[in-house]
């Protein structure tokens, strides 16, 4: 297996939203179309370093990172929601994107309801659905080793929202031999359709549509690009969704 073939972002839902959400849906299909394009002709886009971005808000407390408990690629915990499998490939941008085997991937979401674990504040809560975060929880957040293509693979669920924020997963890269420093801090989005597509979904995502795009994102703002996961699937057979994670060093 070589780099992953998806520099930007793509999305393949196979149910469209109505009204306002016609134009994201249509930028979506683009990206997909540039994606398949670029697996078609047999190059990998623009290898570049993901962006850092902050680790923020509710990174891990517990120090999960030298944890084996958490050492997992089912981070649900019986958590509900839309089912999503999300593949991860580290790479080394001054080596031509190689893949990095070895380093530990931190990964960390919020749940349905825009609830993360680990915290109890009246922010990390969702009154309306009696949803109320707990020092003691430790759903949906997990760590793995590359294999030797560079990947990491998780079943988790799509993440809701809560505001400011567009949806988003945090990630973090640490070096083996240096389990206190990542060497890289980022966030990832998924395309606005998709968003849309899932928080249809009143049954699973109660709280409906959020405001926020990836461009108007308070973090993402209108640099979202390598910060996009492409994405395919629907919310009837969940999503399979895939990032490059370039590495400047390591």
């Amino acid at each position: 297996m070589g780099p992953l073939l998806w520099a930007g972002c793509g999305s393949s839902p196979e149910s469209s939203v109505a009204g306002s959400l016609s134009d994201a849906s249509a930028a979506d299909a683009g990206r997909a179309d540039a994606a398949a394009d670029a697996a078609s002709d047999g190059s990998y886009g623009t290898c570049v370093e993901i962006p850092d971005e902050t680790a923020g808000p509710y990174p891990d407390v517990d120090g999960m990172i030298a944890n084996t408990k958490f050492e997992r690629s089912d981070i649900r915990e019986g958590l509900s929601g839309t089912p999503l499998t999300l593949t991860l490939q580290v790479l080394d941008v001054s080596k031509g994107c190689a893949p990095v085997s070895g380093v530990r991937v931190i990964l960390w979401h919020c749940d349905a309801n825009g609830v993360y674990s680990e915290y109890a504040n009246a922010m990390n809560s969702d009154s309306a659905q009696k949803d109320v975060g707990s020092t003691s929880t430790t759903y949906l957040r997990g760590w793995q080793v590359t294999n030797a293509t560079g990947t990491v693979t998780f079943k988790t669920i799509y993440p809701g929202w809560y505001t400011p924020r567009v949806t988003h997963i945090h990630v973090m890269v640490y070096h083996p031999a240096d389990l206190t420093n990542p060497v890289k801090t980022t966030q990832f989005a998924f395309p606005d359709g998709v968003n849309a597509e899932v928080y249809a979904q009143t049954s699973r995502y109660p709280k409906g549509q959020s405001a926020t795009t990836d461009s108007t994102d308070m973090v993402f703002g209108a640099s979202d690009e390598n910060l996009v996961a492409a994405i395919t699937g629907s919310t009837t057979s969940g999503y399979a969704a895939s990032l490059p994670v370039g590495l400047s060093s390591y």
